[in-house]
């Protein structure tokens, strides 16, 4: 599918911003669709059953592959069961850092609280920063000049795709954040989004994070031994990989500036073990649609939304076949983008003004 063609600038900073408030596409009114007020009502109820249930499950499988990795320190075992780990430790890391920053996996405000600075940290993340830059990532989605969290620009960066799969781009840059903010300073991109009563308690926490990592640094120093950081900073790199398949699978290869998450955003379906790592976040068109409904509901909310969805991918690897087919046809063609069929029982799109040439009607490709 064929749309724009130039090269865009895809800082919050920068001149797409203004653009994007001059049509129109800033905070602006987005399709959902229609399910009854009752029913939404049910949906949106938050509990804390299922979240600390999961909860305990999560850390007392970090604990066992932790003492296992341990067991096996210096032995060719420690690569499998240190993968495991930092698998553990940063793709449920990413994915509770997500729900509880929307406050909806537990019912309990301090719950969401504390195990979203837990999690923060395991995928070296500000707390505070990237809350305000989550918010904003589903006011304005994937409108570029808006959202700070677009994974890739048009033409894509293999470069930092590849860096990213041990967190080599991310990371580094987060750290960097983590200094200037123990100075009580902000960069520039956080200065768009961070409210000025929120800096305060963004300097505190990156303070504590950098006495966290300091501290592992000198227990290494300590013992001569590179052991304590390969449970504490470091899975936040070697254990990368899933998370980062996960992410790029939400949006890549879809639409910019629409209005429309069905057209922006990829559900797809997933083994149980992923669904508890990636805490049902594959239901990703329905989560932008509807945030505030936990994660533990978004089975219930898909079902209600399948008369008006494109059909979702049957896997990931169906959705990573689907998005590395558009970033290398992206690369000769940034105007390449991923549109799927809606079914019969379907409102049509709502493309937004971006795309004044679109009816609204669906477009089968």
């Amino acid at each position: 599918m064929a749309v724009r063609m130039e090269k865009r600038n895809y800082s919050i900073t920068g001149p797409e911003n203004q653009k994007a408030q001059d049509l129109g596409l800033a905070t602006a009114d987005w399709y959902a669709t229609p399910i009854p007020r009752a029913r939404m009502k049910e949906l949106m109820k938050r509990r804390n059953g299922p979240a600390i249930r999961d909860t305990i499950i999560w850390f007392g499988a970090l604990a066992l592959f932790g003492y296992l990795a341990y067991l096996s320190w210096g032995s060719w075992w420690s690569i499998p069961a240190f993968l495991a780990y930092g698998i553990l430790y940063t793709s449920p890391g990413d994915s509770r850092w997500h729900e509880c920053g929307h406050g909806t996996a537990f019912k309990t405000p301090w719950m969401n609280e504390v195990i979203y600075q837990i999690a923060s940290f395991f995928v070296l993340r500000s707390a505070t920063p990237w809350r305000w830059s989550h918010t904003r990532h589903h006011t304005d989605t994937i409108i570029v000049g808006r959202d700070p969290e677009i994974a890739a620009e048009r033409p894509p960066i293999y470069r930092i795709l590849l860096m990213q799969i041990f967190h080599l781009y991310g990371g580094p840059v987060e750290i960097k954040r983590f200094i200037l903010h123990v100075f009580g300073k902000l960069d520039t991109p956080e200065k768009e989004y961070i409210p000025a009563s929120q800096q305060r308690k963004t300097f505190w926490e990156s303070r504590i994070y950098m006495l966290i990592i300091l501290g592992t640094i000198t227990a290494c120093i300590l013992t001569g031994s590179l052991l304590p950081a390969m449970f504490i900073v470091l899975p936040s790199f070697y254990g990368n990989v899933l998370a980062l398949l996960f992410g790029v699978s939400q949006h890549l290869g879809l639409y910019e500036d629409v209005l429309d998450h069905r057209l922006n955003s990829r559900t797809m379906y997933l083994n149980p073990v992923f669904r508890f790592l990636y805490w049902n976040m594959n239901y990703h068109v329905e989560h932008h649609m509807f945030p505030m409904v936990p994660y533990h509901a978004l089975p219930k909310l898909h079902k209600e939304m399948l008369y008006d969805i494109p059909t979702p991918r049957s896997s990931l690897f169906a959705a990573l076949k689907e998005v590395i087919n558009a970033l290398i046809k992206q690369k000769h063609n940034p105007a390449f983008v991923v549109e799927k069929p809606l079914p019969p029982t379907a409102n049509p799109y709502l493309y937004g003004p971006y795309y004044p040439d679109k009816d609204q009607r669906s477009e089968q490709i």
